[in-house]
């Protein structure tokens, strides 16, 4: 079934590096920690966006190729500024891949399946790609619960406008828990289809350091943020001052949780 659309904007790589960008850099060698895959491997990127997964590829897993797949020529721009002709970029949505058949050894996809309109599609596009024996993998935010980030926004953001509900991603993709990866892998054909969960701390020096991030507009509570006007958005910034665990030097402590799964193509 296709999802819902919220006010999701991506175009400009740099400010979602600063919102959840830096982020996707940290979290992306532990998957590929739990993938454990052996080199000399052809890897595709689905949903690459700015190049935080394909790095880590590079750095971490000593791939034979890589290659990278997302709709945003802005976010593909700032992958090509980093990682050159190290990975070889298309442009393209995730439901119809520009990639031949059974010729990918490993097809992962770093927090962007739930967004692909049409999410089954994509998978069944990426076990397309994919070779028999080979691994298809993802990972998203636990967007319920432990994204804490983005949970502290929204509750905040709940307070005090009963609209922001709808966009809120814990209910938009309230389908994306271990239990319904572990369903879709399988009705996609993958066997031996596991799930986990990624933590990683996100420490904020400072208010400012959290909020500044949400005034770039690219993802979804940014989008939402800048979709106000100036004293509503002024309210959502001291609700959020006042709710926020700070710690004695004016940091902000919270932690972020993915969860990833994996199943093996049938040979």
């Amino acid at each position: 079934m296709a999802q819902q659309r919220g006010p999701d904007t991506w175009t400009h790589g740099r400010a979602y590096e600063s919102y959840i960008g830096r982020w996707s850099r940290e979290i992306a060698p532990r998957f590929l920690e739990w993938l454990r895959q052996p080199p000399g491997l052809r890897w595709l990127d689905v949903g690459c966006g700015t190049g935080a997964l394909s790095a880590a590829i590079l750095e971490h897993a000593r791939p034979a190729t890589v290659d990278g797949v997302d709709p945003s020529e802005g976010f593909l721009e700032a992958a090509v500024a980093e990682l050159g002709n190290r990975v070889t970029f298309h442009r393209s949505g995730a439901e119809a891949l520009p990639i031949d058949d059974a010729s990918m050894d490993v097809v992962v996809s770093g927090l962007s399946l739930n967004f692909v309109p049409d999410p089954d599609r994509g998978l069944a596009e990426m076990t397309r790609v994919a070779v028999g024996g080979g691994v298809v993998a993802a990972y998203v935010w636990d967007y319920a619960e432990r994204m804490e980030l983005m949970r502290w926004f929204w509750d905040a953001a709940d307070d005090l406008d009963p609209a922001a509900a709808g966009f809120d991603e814990r209910d938009r993709f309230s389908d994306f828990t271990p239990e319904a990866l572990t369903w879709r892998f399988a009705g996609a054909g993958l066997l031996d289809v596991e799930t986990t969960g990624i933590e990683i701390p996100t420490v904020f020096r400072d208010f400012d350091d959290y909020w500044t991030p949400f005034l770039g507009g690219q993802g979804v509570a940014p989008a939402y943020a800048m979709s106000l006007d100036e004293p509503t958005r002024a309210r959502l910034r001291e609700r959020l001052r006042k709710l926020l665990p700070f710690e004695d030097d004016g940091s902000i402590r919270l932690v972020a949780r993915a969860w990833a799964v994996r199943g093996i193509m049938p040979d």
